[in-house]
């Protein structure tokens, strides 16, 4: 068996928590904690809902990533979806870490959608860090809900060594957490370093060339189409000739025009990038999620990608009414098909289908 080496430098983790239970208030809370921001400085409330749908309504449908940095430990933190609706956000988040943050509320506490999200993460093997949020609340019941989570794993056929995961209690609005509940605490301090201690670095083959796992895709007027994902092996460097190889063990050859790295909410271009950081490659064409980008002198695939398959399925086309036309204004066919095609580069829990109706497109998802 090929020797691994841990890069004790890069924490990979995502956060669990049903809609509500406090996820993006606490990460905003460790932007603030880690230093990212001027004490004068502007924070935009609510930093990781950037979709419209996710401010109004308080939830988060794309997971986006972003980093804090922690005693000279970068912390990549993956913000994934609390739907079971929207599966396959689940698990192109879970590819890319190591570890799991459950955030649970003190008195609701894990409620079904959670379940979805974290069975995921057990199947992954993931280790897992406890959260009991907003212990604040008159109406929390701790004790009950951390004999509720315990049950919930074991539900979930978690093994021995999941169930003595490590558990916080925090106040993530006011930014406390603690190892005991009587603990006096005034910061996340205690979150930090429980990441760093507990949950596993990205661990790497050093014998093996770059690879990297595409995880998720986005688009950039400047930099056109990037692929998104964790660098499984090796190391890479702008401008160097690589090889994406797709479905069919298909090679298409391309070049890293652009390296990225997550720094705080933004990207940062990088000259290089090293096993286990989250990087973002720019200057690419023709790939897909699922697609295994490497070195052109030793191409070699990582395993795919697979999702939960669709659970409904809905035609689009365009209307028909006699009020046709009178509102919006792409109400061509050939551009919802141009759409809903852009959709699916970005999204794979969504199937387009055209039918024998030039018209008329079906779109296959999971609610």
């Amino acid at each position: 068996m090929e020797n691994t080496i841990s890069n004790n430098r890069i924490r990979n983790l995502a956060i669990i928590a049903h809609v509500d239970h406090g996820k993006t208030t606490l990460v905003d809370q460790l932007f603030r904690q880690s230093g990212l921001f001027r004490e004068n400085q502007s924070v935009d409330e609510r930093i990781m809902d950037s979709m419209d749908l996710e401010r109004e309504r308080g939830i988060t449908i794309a997971a986006k990533n972003c980093s804090v940095t922690w005693n000279e430990t970068k912390i990549n933190i993956l913000d994934t979806p609390g739907h079971a609706d929207f599966g396959g956000e689940v698990e192109r988040a879970l590819m890319m870490v190591d570890g799991v943050i459950l955030l649970v509320d003190a008195s609701e506490g894990p409620l079904p959608q959670t379940r979805f999200v974290l069975k995921k993460a057990l199947e992954g093997q993931k280790k897992v860090l406890v959260v009991v949020n907003k212990i604040d609340r008159q109406d929390a019941r701790v004790a009950e809900v951390l004999d509720e989570i315990y049950d919930l794993f074991i539900d979930l056929d978690a093994n021995e060594e999941q169930l003595e995961f490590p558990v916080l209690y925090a106040i993530g609005k006011d930014g406390i957490a603690k190892y005991e509940l009587e603990d006096q605490s005034a910061d996340l301090h205690p979150l930090f370093d429980t990441i760093i201690k507990e949950l596993p670095a990205p661990k790497h083959t050093p014998e093996e060339p770059f690879q990297m796992l595409v995880a998720d895709l986005d688009y950039s007027d400047y930099l056109g189409q990037l692929a998104i994902g964790r660098v499984a092996n090796g190391t890479v460097a702008k401008n160097e000739q690589l090889v994406c190889i797709g479905e069919g063990d298909k090679e298409n050859a391309l070049r890293a025009s652009k390296v990225q790295v997550y720094e705080g909410f933004t990207m940062q271009e990088v000259e290089k990038i090293e096993p286990g950081e989250i990087m973002i490659l720019a200057g690419i064409e023709n790939v897909r999620i699922g697609d295994t980008i490497c070195t052109k002198e030793r191409p070699k695939a990582l395993k795919r990608i697979t999702v939960d398959e669709p659970t409904i399925s809905m035609f689009f086309y365009t209307n028909t009414s006699p009020f046709a036309a009178q509102e919006g204004k792409l109400v061509q066919s050939n551009k919802i098909k141009e759409r809903l095609h852009k959709e699916t580069l970005s999204n794979v829990s969504l199937q387009f289908e055209e039918t024998k109706d030039a018209e008329r497109f079906l779109v296959k998802g999971r609610g």
